[in-house]
């Protein structure tokens, strides 16, 4: 393992099993964090403002997810050739990614905000948000978060140059400061100035603004050979093309993956306010379960993504059967372990019984199958590396578009509401099947990005 900097790893020679686990550990931390001011926020909201709150809050994700997600799939895009730049020892063309990502950064975020100011009533409508409340409040709430959007992207554009150096640990950094941030301002603005919503959403929109800034100093100060100007555009046309060329399929199968989420909370919100409220809390405790998926996924990604630059796809084969290996495992202690604890996992959120047993239905219809979800993420992320965009979203829209959600409806026709959450295990498995077949059939091998240069400037 050669370190250029303090945490940047190089994945192109060491066991796979402690270079995932060493990539993945500060990831899950910083997952954690961010899971963990999440949470402030649904247990500031429910507990202070009320239960139409959390409502509110929890439904407004998929729709800011869903509009911001071409730029982050883009943003994906730059990390696999980040990545794959890396592993070739590639320092230019490296340089040239980031400046050029950096300018599209500053001007995609002005039409962004404003299309989501526009659209935040229009879908919210259209997602059948009960007018009781919940309503206002979730427009106030989106509303504000799209004023600060360039302060979310900012912050995973620069988590996203940082993994493709094999550097997670620094990006813990940037999340511990918006975390701590974001605590001490929704308990003032929320809690003891009585702002509700609108305080929560401004305490968001601030948190992730001072962390972004942080990062800009931290790359211009320890990774200066970057040379980032944010004053003066740099941009490449050929490698915003190639971003594109990659982070298109993962920014549609992200925003295809909101909508789909938007159909579902549609299909939840339908039952009223505390349903929903209680799929909000259950959300929230199902998000922390997937963090150590999430985690080895990503450091998957960069993995694949190193040691194809290198040309060693031995070890992107060994590594993903590691990979899957620490996945299936988390996944089984992570599922069952948390199962029994439901009900009182879920009172943290709300005090409602009916809202507990909402999230109770919940989480005891998707944590048993959770392996699943695992394999599905670890053949996706190897694939998304390797720089095969097409599959990962095919298999994202199937697994939701031709399963999760019409075994939803059909069973909450036939079923009822409790029955509907096992349309999860459905999606997931038809999901890992299209992943399995494209992994072993092995086209993937033939999608880098990157032609090695003889005497590629090393970043030391």
């Amino acid at each position: 393992m050669k370190k250029k900097h303090a945490g940047v790893m190089d994945m192109t020679s060491g066991n796979p099993y402690k270079l995932i686990l060493i990539f993945s550990l500060p990831l899950l931390v910083g997952n954690i964090f961010q899971q963990l001011y999440n949470m402030v926020d649904s247990i500031v909201v429910g507990n202070v403002v009320g239960e139409k709150a959390l409502a509110a809050v929890s439904t407004g994700f998929p729709i800011i997810f869903g509009l911001s997600s071409l730029f982050m799939g883009i943003g994906m895009g730059a990390t696999v050739m980040i990545s794959q730049f890396y592993g070739a020892k590639d320092l230019e063309s490296i340089r040239h990614t980031v400046n050029t990502m950096y300018t599209a950064l500053i001007v995609a975020s002005i039409p962004l905000t404003i299309v989501g100011v526009l659209l935040s009533d229009p879908l919210l409508r259209l997602m059948q948000v009960p007018d009781d409340g919940t309503l206002e409040m979730a427009r106030t709430y989106m509303i504000v978060i799209f004023i600060g959007i360039i302060g979310n992207l900012g912050f995973n554009l620069n988590a996203g140059i940082l993994q493709g150096f094999g550097d997670s640990r620094t990006s813990l950094l940037f999340l511990l400061i918006a975390t701590i941030i974001n605590i001490v301002l929704d308990l003032l603005f929320a809690a003891a100035m009585g702002m509700g919503v609108f305080g929560v959403a401004l305490a968001t929109i601030i948190a992730q603004l001072a962390s972004w800034i942080f990062g800009i100093w931290y790359l211009k100060r320890h990774y200066a050979f970057l040379e980032i100007r944010l004053l003066k555009f740099h941009f490449k046309k050929e490698f915003f093309f190639k971003a594109m060329k990659l982070g298109i399929p993962s920014g549609l199968q992200q925003m295809l993956f909101s909508i789909g989420i938007m159909t579902m909370q549609a299909l939840v919100n339908g039952y009223g306010s505390l349903f929903m409220a209680g799929f909000s809390g259950a959300n929230k405790i199902d998000s922390f379960a997937f963090m150590p998926i999430q985690s080895f996924a990503t450091a998957m990604t960069t993995y694949t993504g190193q040691n194809v630059g290198a040309s060693r796809m031995d070890r992107v084969k060994q590594g993903t059967r590691a990979g899957l290996v620490l996945a299936i495992v988390c996944s089984l202690v992570l599922g069952f372990g948390i199962y029994p604890f439901g009900g009182f996992l879920m009172r943290m959120f709300n005090q409602n019984p009916e809202v507990i047993a909402a999230g109770e239905v919940y989480l005891r219809s998707v944590l048993p199958f959770y392996a699943l979800l695992g394999i599905q993420f670890i053949y996706t992320a190897v694939l998304r590396g390797a720089g095969e965009m097409i599959i990962p979203m095919v298999s994202s829209f199937v697994s939701l578009w031709l399963a999760r959600i019409p075994v939803a409806y059909i069973l909450a026709a036939t079923l009822g509401r409790d029955s509907i959450y096992f349309s999860y295990a459905a999606g997931w498995l038809l999901g890992v099947i299209i992943a399995f077949v494209s992994y072993k059939r092995g086209k993937w091998k033939t999608k880098a990005v990157i032609v090695r240069p003889q005497n590629a400037e090393s970043p030391t």
